[in-house]
């Protein structure tokens, strides 16, 4: 990925959430031709991480291709958002909050069952 660096360092300098890019301007970044597929294979662009070196460099600097005109040889890079998460519930400031439900979901029981019913043991201390 080192000859794709220039690229990864250019995005991460960008505070616009696109950048419009043509394959000549790619090209002055990385300080290198593209190689040939880049210009003949629409999925050479894709953002499958295991596509290429230079994918790498883009997704690591935080952006995803769209818009890729391969006639006119231009792209846009945009500014992938960050993957979603549940809210953490330490974060609600409640230090139990991560302890209470935590195998919430993990058991069910059959909508006959009543939890409160007594089962057919007793306790030693019912019997004296």
């Amino acid at each position: 990925m080192v000859k794709y660096e220039q690229l990864s360092a250019f995005l991460d300098r960008q505070t616009a959430g696109e950048v419009a890019m043509t394959f000549a301007e790619i090209e002055a970044v990385i300080g290198r031709r593209l190689p040939p597929s880049a210009r003949k294979h629409r999925p050479w662009w894709s953002n499958n991480p295991s596509n290429s070196v230079m994918t790498q460099a883009w997704l690591k600097a935080g952006y995803k291709t769209e818009q890729v005109d391969m006639g006119a040889e231009r792209l846009v890079f945009r500014k992938a958002a960050p993957p979603s998460r549940p809210a953490d519930p330490i974060d609600a400031g409640d230090p139990l909050a991560g302890v209470y439900g935590c195998m919430e979901g993990t058991v069910r029981f059959l909508p006959d069952v009543d939890l409160a019913a007594p089962t057919d043991e007793r306790w030693a201390a019912e019997e004296e």
